[in-house]
Order: C-alpha cells, then structure tokens, then sequence
C-alpha cells in the first residue's frame, strides 16, 4: 500500500520533495504542480509524473500534497487541499501569521485530516539521538548561519532559519516561552538578516539563539546544558560531544558520530506513514503554530529596539 501525493511548488526544495516521493516506496509520486510549466514539466519528466500548473487540478488524483511554495502560498493552497479531504504537509513556517495557522487547525479538526509541519531537523539523526537523554535542559545556545544564498527572502531570517532552532528547543525543553528579548538587522533584504534572541521558558530552562544569512561559512550547532553535563551537536557533521562532571571538577568527553540518514526521506516516510495509519505526525501543526508565535515575538522585540 502506498500513498499517492502531489508535490506544489517545484522550487528548489519542491524538487528534492518529488525526487524523495519518487524513491520511497510507502508513496507514489502522481504529479507536480507550479505556476511556471516548463519548470513543472521538467521536474515531471525527471521524476516520472504529470505535470499540473494549476494545483486544484491534482487534487482529485491523489491522497496527499506536499505545499513548498513560498511562504504566502500556504494558507491558501493548504486550506484548499483540507477542504477537498486531502491530508498535507507544509513545509516551514506553516504560514505567514498565527491566524492563519489557526484557522488550518481548526479546518483539519473539522475535516479529520492531517498536517505535518516541515520542520526537518526534527528528522536530523542527530537531534533524533540526544531526545530521549534530555532529563531536564536549563540552558540552550543554538547557532545557525549561512552565506546568502537568495532562497527564503519573502521572509525574515527568524522564519527562514531560526524557526528550526525554535522548533526544536520548544520540544526539547517541554515549556512555553514566557519572555523574549532580541536584536536583529536588515543588511541585503528589506527582511532581518540576522537576528539573536533570548528565551526564557516558564519551566525555568533559557536559550540564546543566532541565525544570519550574513556568514562567510555555514554553521548548524546546538549546545545543550543540564545539571551535571552539556552536550554539543553539529548538525553537518552529525558529530555529538557530551561533557560530563567528573572527579576533582573535571569533565570526562563522549564523542558519538552518527550514520547519514537523509532527513527529509526520514520526514517524507513518517508523513505517508502517519496519512496510512491515521496517526498524528511528529511535527504538528500546533508545533508549528508555537515556533510561528516565537518567531514574531522575536521580530515584534526587534521592530521595538529600532
């Protein structure tokens, strides 16, 4: 049995998102759709499927869509999949504003069908592995930057790449954000290009985050700190360093490197899995409404410094 799934939105994400479908055999990859047909026609060529430049035409072909527009796309096309019973994954952030990621859950209640947020580093090997030895964080500082590569401008950086962080350390951490103070700056965009923010949690557990599309290299690293260790993960390398308290004040290193799994085929193969059995998917759309609501409190923080 597999699941049949259209890809909106041949960009350069939707591409790898038809070429995963067209791979993994828990989906059958019918079709692809984007405004632009020669860029809809080559991907559908590539990968086996037909070709659509208009989404509401694939929609009775299949079970399930796979929305990788840019971001002002996704409450509509979402909301036009729901209402045709089709089960969707977005990819992040789930929509532009908390309103209109609200009113997507509420028509996913109504309808009885899924949303999974594309929030792929919850599939990242790494973040997969130090999950279930998180007793209890106290302190987080992620650091997620990258030269400026043009993709995700239609957003502020706190929606293009720290969403991720946010993300995870919201699950990570089990607590709500409480408090939020940030700077941040527009260099190449009329959007934050790179922005640092505090967090702080009503459980009592914080967090520094960075995120810029200013370096001159990229970085992906989360350090996180508990009562008798800290542990250090690179997300590219898949390399995880865990100091603990040891005799005389010392700290004793475990170093652990993980075997590459592709996250978005580990992302891709639960979304099918969970439209099969009906299950709710690791990634939310309530999980992607949290990381949406602390993304504008940080740039709502911004905008009050300026």
């Amino acid at each position: 049995m597999s699941v049949r799934v259209a890809v909106i939105g041949t960009g350069y994400l939707g591409r790898h998102h038809a070429r995963v479908f067209s791979e993994i055999e828990e989906a059958e990859l019918v079709g692809v759709a984007d405004i632009d047909s020669g860029r809809a026609g080559e991907v559908a060529l590539e990968y086996g499927c037909r070709a659509f430049t208009d989404y509401r035409d694939v929609l009775p072909r299949v079970d399930a869509v796979s929305i990788v527009t840019p971001t002002t796309m996704h409450h509509e096309i979402a909301m036009e999949a729901l209402r045709a019973g089709k089960d969707v994954l977005v990819e992040k952030p789930l929509t532009l504003t908390a309103e209109e990621a609200e009113s997507l859950i509420d028509e996913a209640g109504r309808t009885d069908r899924i949303i999974q947020v594309g929030h792929l580093e919850r599939f990242n090997p790494a973040v997969l592995y130090v999950e279930d030895k998180m007793r209890s964080p106290r302190f987080f500082e992620a650091e997620r930057v990258s030269p400026f590569q043009g993709r995700g401008t239609d957003v502020d950086i706190t929606l293009d790449l720290m969403i991720h962080d946010i993300d995870i350390i919201l699950s990570l951490c089990r607590g709500s954000v409480k408090e939020v103070r940030a700077v941040g700056a527009k260099v190449l965009t009329d959007r934050f290009d790179a922005v640092k923010a505090w967090l702080e949690m009503d459980n009592g557990s914080k967090a520094l985050i960075t995120a810029s599309r200013l370096s001159s290299e990229k970085r992906r690293v989360l350090k996180i700190f508990q009562e008798t260790d800290y542990t250090v993960i690179d997300y590219q390398s898949l390399e995880i360093c865990t100091y603990r308290k040891a005799a005389a004040g010392a700290l004793e290193k475990e170093e652990t490197r993980l075997d590459y799994r592709e996250p978005l085929k580990e992302e891709l193969r639960d979304f099918a899995a969970c439209v099969m059995s009906r299950r709710q998917p690791r990634v939310t759309a309530r999980d992607g409404l949290e990381a949406l609501k602390v993304a504008h409190e940080i740039n709502r923080k911004i905008e009050e410094t300026i």
